[in-house]
């Protein structure tokens, strides 16, 4: 049963976050610029706020999923160096003695 949700790919590479910023930025100015308008002409604000959360809603579903559109440019890792075991497991900086201020 786990192995079904270890096969869903969660992740999104940097231009596909990019275009999902832009995406929901985009409709969620389109559905307040809507709502108002539609709420301004009959009077209601409760429209408005309906008219908002409907496009917020929307705007979730379409972003949130790393759907494919939005993994179309995976980056390429470095290899991986291994390490000799000569060396020791202490960072450069460690190793390097620290001077003595006069």
């Amino acid at each position: 049963m786990l192995s079904i949700f270890k096969s869903i790919p969660t992740h999104m590479d940097y231009k596909g976050q990019k275009l999902a910023e832009q995406i929901f930025q985009g409709i969620i100015l389109v559905s307040a610029v809507i709502g108002f308008v539609y709420g301004l002409i009959i009077e209601q604000f409760g429209w408005t706020v309906y008219i908002v959360l409907a496009g917020f809603a929307v705007s979730c579903v379409l972003t949130l999923p790393p759907w494919p559109m939005y993994r179309k440019n995976p980056l390429s890792w470095q290899p991986l160096v291994p390490e000799s075991s000569g060396e020791s497991s202490q960072k450069p900086q460690e190793s390097i003695k620290k001077k003595k201020h006069k």
